[in-house]
């Protein structure tokens, strides 16, 4: 069931969804299964006929164990007497072979059935080893660099006892304030899809039973990215073709990639709490996709349909989610206060409790857990295999290609690693806690690399590093002397800005997406000394950089890189590693042009800006500052002879496009090669483009090297109309380039 194929054709093939109003069903029973599917199966059938109702709902729960508290719910159950009962099928927030261990021995030696426990833990972007913030590793456009981030952090985890990881998170995200935008890919459904392929690959490796390896877990199902006003857990309000089109292909692709669980979002659909959606759950995911893993809530949100208007209490929140929405519930009770008075009052089934139980049998069964159910619980591993050298390197590589050159005027950068005098200044400059970011796992900040020590550690012994904390991060202030008095002294000054890493993640919208404080006006003070200035920023989320972009000499994105991020900045700093990041996100020129992204449609009266009557703003541009796919490099890569194989195609053929990239610079480098494709009229609007591939291509100073992409049928389609797919004749247009507005153009006709 884990084999690979091809992510391009794991994409292309699932994307044939359709309308939540008509659905077709694929009954998963109906499926082909593997000799080892048909075991597993059997082994659960076997297990299922032992239980009492008791016992198959206690399957239903997950208890915090009390590590660390991610939600408002506090619980005062005595959960190892749950467990003991066989009350229990599930634990979060458990951490430590030792602990791990002790949990495990009570649910396989002390309760009757001896079934095993699956432990979960939010491996968000590493466990201990910390690598960038998710939205940060999609800026690598490196599927290889991504899947090992989630590889180490599965290692890792594996090692302390987790097996399930409440990650990836595949929300497209369109608006910057909202703060989980750190955790995602950004705002492109096919560029979401690969990285989610990549994330679970990495989390759940070839062989789900090996003992480094966890269950991946599919959130929020779905379209939590859509959230009213940016904030979080707001209302979503959206149409059956923006539903299909941009939020529900990536968990496809996960689906199709082999992921063993899914979460179920905090927001309302059109109405309809996730948690209570059945067109959602049973009858897209789990009938028309197949998926035969199973769906928990996320922390408490069985519960919050009280608050939400569609359940008086417990008993109704518990009806709602028992039919084949939610397999388990997190945290709160509902399930265990209603299902005897639900049975009785034949409000949830027996068959709506076995296909549940049944689901999370299968995954324990296929995490080799019932085969050995201390597998994760290796003492020797926890003390070797966590936060060593191999994963710190690691760390680096992926943090490097994280890092997104935004600008460098006058070849600024490199900096050379012998200069008289470096100023380091900013309140993020010499902050280690910052770099992990949010929704660090087990990381502290303690073994972070910050950026002033990573800078120490790569210039010469004869170059004096000054530095001066300058302002802090969220505090007004006037008095800017000393860093000011710092630039004036030095050859370069590095600025170093963003935000904290409590500033993003969950439960963290904000208002504003300029830098926080008073750091401008420190920034605007040190311009004004005439140094060249570089900017570092750290950030989860884009921000308005506007005022920065114009005046300063060069400046990175580098996110929130994690435990080497000082090393991994200071590498690209002073050219040992020449970047080569993308943007995933639209950086916005002001924050009032928030949602905004770059596969937008155009209008009946589209932007003219010489025209007032049409749709633009009369005191900003429509154009972002930074578009989605930019970012430089140190080489210079020139594009030319955009070729089609064929400018005529069937509806049933596919052709090439091919493109000269010629680096001319003195640096070896790596180019995001981005293929655009329009439909110029349809019985739809279309966007203005879309993403449908890419390539991360190497090519050495002085070298051209000619890139090709084939394009085929299920790369063209779209849904008409009747919210059918279709490939539709008529004009189309490919592009090709460096980012989403910087592309070479050609056309074609589909026959």
């Amino acid at each position: 069931m884990f084999n690979r194929t091809k992510k391009t054709a794991i994409f292309l093939a699932g994307i044939g969804l359709i309308a939540l109003s008509s659905f077709t069903f694929l009954d998963s029973t109906t499926k082909k299964m593997s000799p080892e599917d048909q075991r597993v199966e059997q082994r659960v059938d076997s297990v299922l006929k032992l239980m009492t109702i008791d016992e198959k709902i206690g399957q239903m729960i997950q208890y915090n164990g009390g590590f660390d508290v991610t939600g408002p719910i506090k619980s005062e159950v005595d959960v190892a007497g749950e467990i003991r009962k066989g009350m229990c099928g599930s634990l979060l927030n458990v951490v430590g072979t030792e602990a791990v261990r002790k949990a495990q021995k009570v649910a396989v030696e002390e309760s009757r059935l001896k079934i095993p426990l699956i432990i979960g833990y939010d491996v968000i972007h590493g466990y201990k080893t910390i690598f960038p913030v998710p939205l940060g590793e999609a800026a690598s456009w490196d599927m290889n660099l991504i899947e090992l981030g989630a590889r180490t952090a599965a290692s890792e985890a594996s090692a302390s006892g987790i097996n399930w990881t409440f990650a990836p998170m595949v929300d497209v995200c369109r608006d910057a304030r909202w703060g989980r935008i750190m955790e995602g890919a950004g705002e492109d459904a096919y560029y979401g899809s690969q990285v989610a392929i990549a994330r679970v690959h990495g989390f759940q490796g070839k062989d789900l039973s090996a003992p480094n390896t966890i269950v991946a877990c599919a959130k929020h199902f779905a379209a939590y990215g859509g959230a009213e006003a940016g904030r979080d857990y707001n209302i979503v309000d959206v149409s059956d073709r923006t539903m299909n089109e941009v939020y529900l292909p990536p968990f496809k692709a996960a689906v199709d990639a082999g992921v063993q669980t899914f979460m179920n979002s905090f927001n309302e659909i059109n109405g309809v709490p996730s948690t209570s959606n059945q067109d959602l759950t049973v009858k897209l995911l789990k009938k028309q996709w197949g998926f035969d893993g199973f769906i928990v809530s996320d922390w408490g949100s069985v519960q919050e349909m009280i608050n939400h208007g569609v359940a008086a209490n417990d008993y109704e929140a518990a009806r709602w989610a028992m039919k084949g929405v939610c397999d388990m519930e997190m945290v709160t009770q509902c399930y265990l206060k209603s299902y005897k008075e639900l049975l009785k009052n034949k409000e949830v089934s027996m068959n709506d409790i076995d296909d549940a139980v049944r689901r999370v049998l299968r995954v324990k069964f296929r995490l080799g857990l019932f085969d050995d159910p201390y597998r994760y619980c290796d003492a020797k591993r926890e003390k070797t295999d966590i936060l060593n050298k191999e994963t710190r390197e690691s760390a680096r590589k992926v943090a490097q290609g994280s890092i997104v050159l935004l600008k460098n005027e006058k070849q600024l950068l490199p900096l050379k690693k012998d200069l008289k005098t470096i100023a380091v200044i900013g309140p993020l400059a010499d902050s280690q806690k910052d770099m992990i970011g949010e929704w660090s796992a087990l990381g502290d900040g303690k073994d972070a690399v910050s950026f002033l020590q990573g800078i120490k550690s790569k210039v010469s012994s004869s170059t004096k590093v000054i530095y001066e904390k300058g302002c802090e991060l969220e505090a007004p202030q006037t008095d800017f002397s000393k860093a000011v008095a710092a630039a004036q002294s030095a050859d370069v000054v590095v600025v170093c800005l963003g935000e904290s890493r409590d500033m993003s993640g969950e439960a963290h919208s904000r208002g504003s997406i300029d830098l926080p404080g008073s750091q401008e006006e420190m920034l605007k003070a040190i311009v004004k000394t005439g140094k060249p200035v570089v900017v570092l920023v750290s950030n989860g989320r884009p921000l308005v950089l506007t005022w920065a972009d114009a005046h300063v000499n060069a400046m990175l994105e580098t996110w929130f890189l994690g435990t080497e991020a000082g090393n991994a900045a200071a590498d690209v700093l002073f050219g040992d590693y020449n970047p080569s990041g993308k943007l995933p996100v639209t950086f916005p020129y002001h924050q009032g042009q928030v949602p905004i992204y770059y596969n937008y449609k155009t209008t009946g009266r589209p932007y003219d800006k010489n025209s007032r009557y049409n749709s633009r703003y009369i005191d900003i541009p429509n154009a972002p500052l930074y578009p989605f796919g930019y970012g430089l490099s140190y080489s210079k890569f020139e594009y030319s002879a955009l070729t089609l194989s064929q400018t005529k195609i069937a509806k049933t053929g596919s052709f090439k496009v091919s493109v000269n990239i010629k680096n001319n610079s003195n640096y070896d480098g790596l180019e995001v090669v981005q293929l655009y494709l329009r439909n110029r009229v349809a019985d739809v609007t279309r966007p203005v483009k879309e993403l449908r591939g890419f390539q991360k291509v190497a090519i050495a100073k002085g070298e051209t090297k000619t890139v090709s992409f084939t394009v085929t049928p299920a790369d063209l389609e779209y849904y008409d109309r009747s919210m059918t797919k279709v490939v539709k004749s008529g004009a189309y247009q490919v592009f090709v380039g460096t980012s989403s507005q910087e592309v070479q153009q050609a056309d074609f006709t589909v026959e």
